[in-house]
C-alpha cells in the first residue's frame, strides 16, 4: 500500500534486516512513509527507507548534539579507517555505507552488508571482521597521535570474537580443537550468565596469551593497510566532514582518486529538539556488526 519511488532496493533492505518480524518490517515501512510525508513527497524513495531502517536499529538522528571540530574530525577519521579496511581486507563482507551522523549512543557508524546469508563464518572471515574493528584506533593513533574512548565498542566486539575463536570454536593451533569453559545459562531466558571454568591456571595463561595474539596480529594487519593507503583514509575522511554519509560506490570512487560525481543529499529528518554533550551515553563512535544470524553448529 506505500507508493514506492523506482530507486528502492528491496533486496538491499532485505540483507539489512535479517531476523526482523513482521511486525518489525511494518514499523519500518511506516517510518519510511511518514519521512516522505514530512517532505511532501509523492513516492517513499530509498533513503526514507534507509534512514527509517537506521532510526529502527540505532535510534533517531541527534543533529542537536553538541561536537566541537575537533571532534568531529575524530569520527570522521575514526570511521574512515573503518571503511577502509572494510573494502580492502580481503573475505570481509561488502561496505555498505559509513556516516558520521550521531545515532543513540554512537558519533558515527559503519556499515557492512553480506552478500549472502551466513550461518557459518572461517576463521579468516572472522579475523577480517577483527581488522575491521581496529581501523577507528588505528586512523587516530596514525593521524592524531593519540586514542580516545571512541574504539571501546570496537575493542569489545575484536576481543569477544577471539575468545570464542580459542575457547568455543577451536580455531587456535596452540590449543587445539577444544572447548574451553562450560556456560552456566537460565534456561528461561535464553542468556549466559556465567562460565565454569574447567581448565587449569596454566591452560587459562595460554588462552589469554592466544587471544591477545590473534587482536594484535589483526591489529598490525590493519596498520600497514591503512599506512600503505593514507591518501585513500585522508579523502574518505574528508569527505566525511564535508556530506557526513557516503554510500559504497562514493567510497570506491574516493578510494580511486576521483571526485565524487554527485554531492550526497542532506538527511531529510529534522533535529530532535534535545540537546546534550558528546560522551554523555558512554560510547562516541563504532562499527555495526553485519546483520548476520550467530553461528550455528552443523550437527
Amino acid at each position: 500500500k506505500i507508493p514506492r519511488a523506482e530507486d528502492v532496493d528491496l533486496s538491499v533492505l532485505a540483507r539489512s534486516t535479517p531476523g526482523f518480524s513482521g511486525a518489525d518490517l511494518a514499523n519500518l515501512v511506516n517510518e519510511a512513509a511518514l519521512m516522505a510525508a514530512r517532505n511532501t513527497q509523492k513516492f517513499v524513495s530509498m533513503r526514507d527507507f534507509e534512514s527509517s531502517k537506521d532510526k529502527v536499529l540505532m535510534g533517531a538522528e541527534r543533529r542537536s548534539l553538541i561536537i566541537t571540530d575537533e571532534e568531529k574530525k575524530i569520527t570522521a577519521f575514526h570511521e574512515a579507517g573503518h571503511a577502509l579496511l572494510a573494502a580492502l581486507v580481503p573475505h570481509s563482507d561488502p561496505l555498505h555505507k559509513v556516516t558520521i551522523i550521531p545515532r543513540g549512543m554512537a558519533l558515527g557508524l559503519t556499515q557492512q552488508l553480506p552478500s549472502e546469508e551466513k550461518h557459518n563464518w572461517s576463521k579468516e572471515q572472522l579475523e577480517a571482521r577483527i581488522a575491521v574493528c581496529m581501523g577507528g584506533r588505528i586512523a587516530e593513533e596514525t593521524t592524531f597521535g593519540q586514542i580516545t574512548t571512541g574504539a571501546q565498542n570496537d575493542i569489545e566486539q575484536a576481543t569477544e570474537m577471539a575468545r570464542k575463536m580459542v575457547c568455543e570454536w577451536g580455531m587456535s593451533n596452540a590449543l587445539g580443537p577444544l572447548t574451553y569453559g562450560k556456560k552456566e545459562e537460565a534456561i528461561f531466558l535464553g542468556k549466559e550468565f556465567n562460565r565454569h571454568q574447567d581448565y587449569s591456571e596454566a591452560t587459562a595463561l595460554k588462552i589469554d596469551a592466544e587471544i591477545k595474539r590473534i587482536v594484535t596480529e589483526q591489529y598490525e594487519r590493519a596498520t600497514r593497510i591503512l599506512t600503505d593507503n593514507r591518501a585513500s583514509l585522508v579523502r574518505v575522511a574528508e569527505a566525511l566532514l564535508e556530506y557526513e554519509v557516503l554510500d559504497a560506490p562514493q567510497l570506491k570512487q574516493l578510494m580511486a582518486g576521483e571526485p565524487l560525481a554527485v554531492k550526497p543529499a542532506a538527511p531529510l529528518a529534522p533535529a530532535p529538539p534535545r540537546e546534550a554533550r558528546a560522551g554523555e551515553d558512554g560510547r562516541t563512535s563504532g562499527i555495526l556488526p553485519p546483520p548476520v544470524a550467530d553461528p550455528r553448529p552443523t550437527s
